[in-house]
């Protein structure tokens, strides 16, 4: 199984009501965020079978966008497990739901996401650190027994690469 880890793009400062917290949702950069990081999967011929996401605004939001980027057609799949606070138990469960499906997206916040990312390629015992910027997405391949870290991409550097294509394709101009 292919699974790509979005956290959710730019949202802002944390509000300190929860309840109001949940309902944050993306600013404009997020939402720029979420375009760069779709056409990226995109031009990288990601497709998702599922897409599961926490159920706070700026999480399924950023699921949303990208989902749109990429034609995905389907529901989003609302995931407790993907809340703030959740367990790795919560989610390795919500992965046992999906096993069957080749390719699954999961959308969700720090420091939970970068955990079970860096839980679920590790040994037991050995976890990996990943820091999942906001917007960052990975792409894991998950055997039976292991998993592999294929990449791991932020928005920072998409823009870097948008910017650098861009530049590649304008005319040169000779200086005489």
């Amino acid at each position: 199984m292919i699974i790509y880890f979005l956290r959710h793009a730019s949202a802002g400062q944390p509000l300190s009501n929860l309840k109001k917290d949940e309902k944050r949702a993306l600013d404009k950069d997020g939402i720029v965020q979420c375009g760069l990081v779709g056409r990226s999967l995109v031009a990288l011929d990601a497709a998702v079978d599922v897409i599961l996401t926490s159920p706070l605004k700026r999480a399924a939001q950023t699921a949303s966008l990208v989902g749109n980027e990429l034609g995905y057609e389907g529901k989003l799949q609302f995931s407790d497990a993907l809340r703030p606070g959740a367990t790795f138990a919560d989610f390795r469960r919500l992965l046992e739901k999906y096993a069957k499906q080749e390719a699954i997206m999961v959308v969700g916040h720090n420091p939970n996401l970068s955990e079970f990312l860096g839980r679920i390629i590790s040994d037991p015992g050995r976890e990996a650190s990943i820091d999942l910027k906001k917007g960052a997405v990975a792409r894991v391949e998950l055997g039976r027994n292991s998993a592999v870290l294929l990449w791991c991409i932020t928005p920072k550097a998409l823009r870097a690469l948008y910017s650098a294509a861009a530049d590649s394709s304008r005319p040169k101009t000779s200086r005489k």
